[in-house]
């Protein structure tokens, strides 16, 4: 096997983080002596250990002299664990092979800096590109402060979103809406506007009793996703099915509302923000977000914020 090869290995121990590792990326390592894979592991949580230290301590003394994959540059500062730069040193390996560079401006590339200063050969850019669409929203909050943005949107073959009387569930199949559940399930927060909550009253859950299939794709711990309504006059029902879901339901409103505390006692937070041309700016609510250690929105909205959204680029 070469480089190629062993970084295809870590980039699929990655994916195994995809519904768990948020707000951290998903990242896979391969520990490889004598051309023998001696160690694997994969970032699971936030807090937990990162790909590298699992793959260290499963290669246990094989680790010294050998090569090391790992799908994104390991870290060199300390924030809920220890530099993962470190352990590679005091373990000994001789090579490390990353396929990116870490686009957190606390690493960027001072963990490759401190493994070359250490004497171990760092080699970069091995399956760049599928290392990227691992964490699409990590790197886009990292490098421009607002996460990445999916829009779900079903039409008919006559390019409809509903029918004239508004109603528009099941345009999709099962496999669509599968997929749907996936993705939500993938996604830091869902966002919605109130017109969506009032006409109809959506949950924005992922359900995976729902969906048989993605049973054995989404661990059960997996965390539902803040659900974000936009409701710039503060409508949203005290009873709405979104307000009484597992997680955790964010309302976004307008400076100025402070008619609150019965939509706070029904479990919802709050937040205000400013206007834009009498809405909630979505710019200044994108920041918010990622300032919340949000990667993945995911939009299940109606043509109005759906079309904002859209003209915003």
């Amino acid at each position: 096997m070469n480089d190629t090869a062993y970084m295809a290995r870590a980039i699929q121990l990655a994916r195994k983080g995809l519904f768990t590792a948020r707000p951290n990326p998903c990242v896979g390592c391969v520990v490889v002596n004598d051309k023998q894979i001696v160690g694997e592991g994969y970032h699971r949580k936030a807090g937990e250990p990162h790909a590298e230290i699992h793959a260290l301590k499963a290669a246990n003394e094989k680790a010294g002299g050998s090569t090391v994959y790992v799908t994104l540059e390991p870290c060199s500062h300390t924030g809920r664990t220890p530099p993962c730069a470190n352990a590679l040193i005091d373990a000994g390996v001789k090579r490390v092979v990353v396929a990116m560079t870490d686009p957190n401006p606390q690493v960027a590339g001072q963990g490759l800096t401190r493994l070359r200063e250490a004497g171990i050969e760092v080699t970069e850019g091995v399956l760049q590109a599928q290392a990227m669409d691992l964490n699409p929203g990590f790197i886009k909050r990292m490098r421009h402060g607002i996460p990445y943005v999916r829009v779900k949107l079903a039409m008919s073959l006559d390019g409809r979103t509903a029918m004239a009387s508004g109603e528009s569930q099941w345009i999709t199949g099962e496999h669509a809406r599968t997929d749907v559940h996936r993705y939500r399930a993938a996604s830091g927060a869902m966002l919605t506007g109130i017109g969506t909550v009032l006409a109809d009253n959506p949950s924005l859950t992922f359900r995976v009793e729902d969906y048989p299939q993605l049973q054995q794709q989404i661990p059960g711990d997996t965390e539902q996703p803040l659900r974000v309504i936009c409701d710039s006059q503060l409508q949203t029902p005290l009873d709405a099915n979104i307000l009484n879901q597992p997680g955790r339901t964010l309302i976004v409103t307008l400076q100025g509302k402070q008619d609150v505390n019965a939509l706070r006692q029904a479990g919802a937070d709050i937040i205000h923000l400013e206007e834009d041309n009498g809405k909630v700016s979505l710019s200044v609510l994108l920041r918010t977000l990622a300032e919340r250690e949000i990667n993945d929105v995911m939009v299940e909205a109606g043509a109005g914020l759906a079309g904002a959204l859209l003209s915003e680029n």
